[in-house]
């Protein structure tokens, strides 16, 4: 499966993109539309465990830390981390993409923009207009 996040109305749906188009309406039937998307992943070595609605990977991940502790493996459940909130769509593909990334995503998640769109650029000066 080759899964995308897309952001359409304020919210993100996840296609498989090795799915065909409707032949009627030229669009993929979407797996999963939320308003926010959370990711859980190991803290060390960036590995992607889970993703989609946070409230679904909030109990998954706490049910795993919970089984992890339970066979003796506190640091393996303690390395399980879970971000969720309205991510930029390209760096959410980037964590389902490249293996590793969400370690990066982690370590960068205070200079990236806050909410679903990417960080606006400055607006350009026209040609011309002098400031006062």
């Amino acid at each position: 499966m080759d899964l995308q996040y897309q952001l359409k109305s304020g919210s993100y749906y996840l296609y498989d993109m090795t799915e065909a188009p409707s032949p009627f309406t030229g669009e993929r039937r979407f797996r999963l539309k939320t308003d926010t998307v959370a990711i859980a992943f190991d803290r060390h070595t960036g590995e992607l465990h889970q993703h989609g609605s946070p409230t679904r990977i909030q109990s998954w991940a706490t049910g795993a830390r919970r089984r992890l502790r339970a066979a003796g493996a506190v640091d393996i459940a303690n390395d399980i981390v879970v971000v969720s909130g309205p991510l930029p769509v390209e760096e959410i593909n980037k964590c389902l993409g490249i293996t590793g990334y969400c370690r990066r995503l982690f370590h960068r998640l205070h200079a990236l923009p806050h909410g679903k769109f990417p960080k606006a650029s400055p607006p350009k000066s026209r040609a011309g207009f002098q400031a006062a």
